[in-house]
Order: structure tokens, then sequence, then C-alpha cells
């Protein structure tokens, strides 16, 4: 992409200087961003402002606009290409969607590990996440319930959290690298590979936590039957469970 994405090389990352590529009306082009942006990896797209000479403008969403990532601005402000800006993110949103997607790698794992079962799709808020699995199973409302209390063992573990590149050959060589019931990414040279040692290893393109110690405790808040096939999770973390409304 011509926008670099900061946030796969530091999830961390809040605050970011870049060069203003391209600007009209309420959208900016940078030529690098922390904005996770949407739609791209399941995740909601973060929001914070951009500041430029005096002037401060509020990121009200980051979209993936073929090769760059736009930045969807208010009050519309037109910044002058080649100009240099100060990005922030809205950290707690973001951080919270970090231990989310991290969790949602766990649950996966286990889901996968105890029946098979691939996810089909799912998307993650800062309030909660779902998830929806192919699972074939008759109880399938059990094996949910045990997944979400294997998953906070496993969580409890406090184990780090590993991201690095492989050559796409010797990743796709590796067992159980992708969970999604989807093709793999695009063709690429390299992948960005989220590995949860001795639990989950996937190629993945979102940000993380460093160690599962940091997702606390996660809650079950409601399963649904979506088809013959197709069931769906959703969860939170425990601090936003009689918050959260589905």
């Amino acid at each position: 992409m011509k926008t670099k994405l900061l946030f796969q090389e530091d999830s961390y990352l809040r605050e970011f200087t870049a060069r203003v590529l391209e600007s009209s009306g309420n959208y900016v082009v940078l030529d690098a961003t922390a904005f996770h942006p949407t739609p791209y990896g399941g995740l909601d797209t973060d929001t914070g402002y951009l500041e430029s000479g005096g002037l401060r403008v509020r990121v009200v969403k980051a979209e993936v606009r073929g090769d760059v990532v736009a930045h969807i601005v208010e009050p519309p402000a037109p910044l002058a290409p080649g100009s240099e800006v100060r990005g922030v993110i809205d950290w707690d949103k973001r951080y919270n969607m970090m231990r989310l997607h991290t969790a949602a790698h766990v649950i996966a794992s286990v889901m996968y590990r105890r029946h098979g079962a691939l996810i089909t799709g799912g998307h993650i808020t800062p309030e909660y996440s779902r998830d929806d699995f192919d699972i074939t199973i008759e109880d399938w409302k059990k094996a949910f319930e045990e997944a979400i209390a294997e998953s906070n063992e496993i969580i409890g573990k406090c184990v780090e959290v590993k991201i690095y590149w492989l050559p796409r050959g010797e990743a796709v060589k590796r067992e159980g690298i992708v969970k999604l019931a989807e093709r793999l990414p695009p063709e690429v040279e390299k992948l960005r590979i989220v590995e949860i040692p001795g639990i989950d290893i996937q190629a993945d393109g979102g940000p993380h936590v460093r160690n599962t110690c940091e997702i606390g405790e996660i809650k079950l808040l409601k399963i649904e039957n979506r088809g013959k096939r197709k069931k769906r999770i959703y969860y939170t973390l425990k601090e936003l469970a009689d918050k959260v409304k589905i």
C-alpha cells in the first residue's frame, strides 16, 4: 500500500507523524498511519485527531480506498499535500479492540481444536466482539460456553504474543496458520504472522496485545443460531459486561 500501516509494526503506537499525500473535502490521505482502517481485519476503525500548523481536526473514520488509507475528518479541512501532520488515536477504544482481537484468536483455536469449527466471519468493536462459526455438533451452545471457560484459563497463563513476517511460501506450509473458512490473503511476498506459542498461529494484519494477561477475563454475552451450520457468539471484556447491550 502507498499508506504505510504503522500499527502492523507497533500496535501500541498512539501518536505518529506523517506527510499528506492527498486532501480534498472531508478526507485526508497520508503516507503512513497508525489508524486502523475499515474494512480491514474485522476490527472497527480507529478514531482520534490530526494536527497540522495549529489546525486540529477530528478523525471519525479511516477507510481503505484502493492502495491508500483515507482519514475522514470533521470539520472538512483540506491540508496541503506534502505538509506534516501529527496523528493521535483514541487509545482506550483501540486497546479494548486489541484485547478482544487477541481473545478472538484464543477462542478460535479452542473451537478448532475441540470441534474442528472454523470462523466464517466476525467483527470487533471497542465494546464487544462477535464471531460466526461453521459448527455441526448438536450441543453447540454448550460448546461455546466450554470454549469461553477454557479460553479464560489459557489467557490467565500470561502467554507472550509474537508478531513476525514470513515468506508466503513458508507460511502456508505451517499447519493451521489460517483458521478462517475463506481463502488465504491475496498473493503477497510476505505474510504477517501472529503466534501465541502452543495455542494459536495465524496470518493476521491487525493490532494485538503483547501478552494474553492484558486481556483479562472475557464474558459470554449471547449465542445465536444463524442457520443450519452457522452459529454466532458475542463476548466482551469482564469490565464491560454490564454496560454492553446487544
